[in-house]
């Protein structure tokens, strides 16, 4: 009904979206005082219900206010109205949670926030009662996502239901005028959660002890464990060489940069170069690594704030800042930076439970910070760089997960003839896992949960899966997963008795990136990774494909190389060198004792590969420009070896740091028939390329000139398919475009060409983002 000609009116409102753990509803209440206007507000597993009653022209001017004025962290989608009678109400208040669904979809839960400037002042206030207290929180910042156990999101629903609000806090939560009001993981020192600190030689300090405790053992140069908001970390002085070693040598992490944490934005910049964004970044709510340049002038300034064996040989630091009133206590206590990397062994998931990390890092720490406020999912650190002007999410975890994304346009028509389409769980790919849930028209894509290369691994994956499921009440009617028949996400989909739509490897990337921008098809995805199941048979991960309406053709390729050893080729870039030297030299490869990737060969074993490029056992043809780039570091003599996935493509990246745009090899596009989906079709021909380098080698040409030159030719092919192809857009995805200068130049060449490129903006280039194109997939797959 409307409100009509009475000067009273009564408006109910439901408010979906990012819409709870954000203030909302003290902010309702306030608004309403405001309007003088009386009613209730309350959460919902929808959302926010807000019913006002008064003046009609307070009432008609309430809803845009709301939306106009929301709380900074909150994201509205949607203000559903309906008018009802006067009632008579007199005043305004928050209502207990409805916790009924109704068959709807359930609201999203804001992510973990980082600690806001009025929490920080606090607690280094000796005359505020919250000084020291390092789980000091407000509606504005402090744990969400890790802490909630079930929707609504309510104090009784979170871990912080063990923790009784004493007198003053209670006040706190009930005053409108506080900026706790209805703060729900409201603590303090009398009431909260406390430190406790243990050492691994014996002896155990609590509460601000505690932190003085931890703060020594690393100013002596320990290796020492420390509770955050969504997992532990292991902290040592990252200008100590000795202690970093040390830590290197017990987490058996040789090579692989460590993540960096600075006590203040001052002391990023005596180390690194700061762009206006990436200060923005590293001060948000969200407080990501953000990977930066270091100044080349940082070591000349007489003091060492951080170790060469961090991030040894690479421009570029992992660094965030303090996210948790912990981090901003014990980094003022020690006044320097230190490595703050994931609490785990190796490649397994991140620790989150106090059981669990005693036991599984005991051998890597030297004493434990530990508080006994629980956590319930494990939430790593978010990785955000900064390319052609705009953050690229590399993990999307703490402060950005779980991340939402509402389907438009023609992403949003397909499938829209049955619900049963509606409902698809998306399981991710083998590599930085992450999955996605599709509920009507939202996608929500959920944290990183790492890599299933080990049982823990395994193990996280599995629980994080059904985390997010009974998070939000979600019941799948059907699987979408990889093409790959041995990821374990895939033989997970399989495990759970429903259907399962098969989504090749590249289609699920380029889709997610198409979705994620709302472009309009047809486009071009190009698609460049290390490694994805094809439909022939081979390898893939250099792929151009044409999406329309109806369906995806691969429309060019790189050419296909044999890497020989197949898997054992990704740890080792000299085994995609020799297989790119063999598909062109053939036997002749094996006389080049003048090109790095043969140098360091036995007779023997160069021998044995050589067999098997000539015999095509164990050799797989692959179509991969990740493996390109691991071809290209070992000619270059910079990675013969891996210390850890992308490691080599990062070497050829770095090598080409302040080197000009360069004039592109040879590359040409030969015209093949026959391809999977296509009738008309391309093949990029890397061989001449391959061999302008080995004359700029012979040449004395440097590797940074040779290193920039390839990239930039790799660009140039992404323009001249994209030419040939005739699509306005083109839309890039996958690891290879992690890399800053491969993503900018392509950018700059496309737009100059007049193509309209579409990159990741909320989502990862790599395979974090694969759920998310995953169940797109689904919706567009024919019954």
């Amino acid at each position: 009904m409307n409100p009509g000609p009475s000067t009273k009116a009564r408006l109910r409102m439901g408010v979906r979206g990012v819409v709870q753990g954000v203030g909302f509803r003290p902010f309702v209440y306030r608004l309403a005082a405001r309007f003088e206007l009386a009613g209730w507000v309350s959460n919902g597993r929808q959302g926010v219900t807000v019913e006002v009653e008064g003046a009609r022209e307070a009432v008609e001017t309430f809803p845009e206010c709301m939306v106009a004025e929301a709380p900074r962290h909150s994201r509205i989608r949607l203000v559903e109205r309906s008018w009802l009678e006067p009632r008579g109400d007199v005043g305004f208040r928050i209502r207990g949670s409805d916790e009924e669904s109704n068959g709807e979809s359930v609201t999203m839960v804001v992510p973990d926030l980082a600690t806001c400037d009025e929490c920080r002042d606090e607690i280094f206030d000796p005359a505020n009662r919250r000084f020291r207290y390092p789980f000091t929180n407000c509606t504005l910042c402090g744990p969400r996502y890790s802490i909630v156990a079930a929707l609504p999101y309510d104090r009784v629903r979170t871990s912080m239901r063990e923790f009784r609000m004493c007198r003053r806090c209670q006040a706190e939560f009930e005053d409108p005028g506080e900026r706790r009001f209805h703060a729900q993981p409201i603590a303090c020192p009398e009431c909260g959660p406390q430190l406790t600190f243990r050492r691994l030689s014996g002896g155990v300090a609590t509460r601000d002890a505690a932190l003085h405790a931890a703060a020594a053992a690393l100013r002596s140069g320990q290796v020492v464990v420390v509770k955050g908001i969504g997992g532990f970390h292991l902290w040592t002085p990252a200008h100590d060489e000795t202690a970093v070693a040390r830590l290197r040598a017990r987490k058996h992490r040789e090579s692989k940069p460590l993540a960096l944490m600075f006590p203040s934005m001052d002391a990023v910049r005596h180390v690194c170069e700061v762009s206006r964004l990436e200060e923005k970044l590293l001060q948000s709510p969200e407080a990501p690594i953000v990977l930066l340049r270091r100044r080349v002038d940082s070591a000349s300034e007489g003091k060492s704030w951080v170790a060469e064996s961090v991030a040894p040989g690479n421009p570029y630091l992992g660094v965030m800042l303090p996210n948790a009133p912990l981090h901003h206590l014990l980094l003022a206590e020690l006044g320097c930076a230190v490595v703050a990397t994931s609490g785990n062994r190796g490649d397994e998931p991140i620790c989150f439970e106090d059981e669990e990390v005693m036991g599984r890092l005991h051998a890597i720490a030297d004493g434990f910070l530990i508080h006994d406020r629980p956590i319930l999912r494990p939430v790593d650190d978010s990785i955000v760089r900064e390319v052609d002007g705009r953050p690229l999410i590399l993990r999307l975890a703490r402060g950005y997960a779980p991340s939402a994304l509402r389907l438009t346009g023609d992403w949003r028509r397909v499938g829209e003839e049955g619900s049963v389409r509606r409902r698809v769980l998306g399981v991710g790919g083998h590599m930085k896992c992450a999955v996605a849930i599709l509920d009507g028209e939202e996608v929500i894509v959920g944290q990183h949960l790492g890599d299933l290369e080990t049982p823990h691994g395994w193990a996280a994956y599995r629980r994080g899966v059904g985390d997010l499921q009974q998070l939000f009440e979600y019941r799948p009617s059907r699987v979408a997963a990889d093409g790959h028949p041995d990821y374990g996400s895939t033989q997970f989909a399989r495990e759970l008795g429903l259907p399962v739509v098969s989504v090749q490897h590249h289609h699920a990337h380029v889709l997610g990136c198409l979705a994620e921008n709302e472009a309009a098809l047809p486009a071009l995805g190009v698609a460049w990774d290390g490694t994805g199941d094809g439909m022939d048979g081979t390898i893939w991960g250099g792929e151009f494909l044409r999406v329309t309406a109806s369906g995806i053709d691969r429309f060019a390729w790189l050419r296909p190389f044999r890497l020989p050893g197949g898997e054992a080729g990704v740890r080792e870039p000299r085994r995609s060198a020799l297989g790119l030297l063999h598909q062109m030299l053939g036997t002749e490869m094996i006389r080049r004792r003048d090109l790095a990737p043969i140098r360091g060969l036995s007779e023997g074993k160069l021998s044995l590969l050589e067999s098997m490029l000539t015999r095509g056992v164990r050799s797989p043809l692959t179509s991969s420009v990740g493996r390109l780039f691991d071809g290209m570091a070992s000619l270059l003599g910079l990675r013969q070896i891996s210390g850890f996935e992308g490691d080599a493509a990062m070497a050829v990246e770095f090598a080409a740091e302040g080197v000009g745009s360069q004039e592109s090899y040879e590359f040409p596009l030969v015209p093949r028939d026959g391809s999977v989906g296509a009738s008309t079709a391309y093949e990029a021909d890397w061989t001449p390329m391959l061999r302008g380098v080995l004359e700029d080698l012979g040449r004395g040409v440097g590797v940074p000139e040779i290193a920039a030159r390839f990239q930039d030719t790799l660009a140039g092919v992404i323009v001249s398919v994209a030419s040939l192809a005739g699509e306005e857009r083109v839309a890039l995805s996958g690891g290879c475009f992690q890399n800053r200068r491969l993503t900018e130049e392509t950018l700059r060449r496309l737009r100059r060409a007049g193509f309209q490129p579409i990159c990741h903006q909320r989502f990862p280039p790599n395979d974090g983002g694969l759920a998310l194109g995953q169940v797109v997939a689904a919706l567009r797959a024919k019954e």
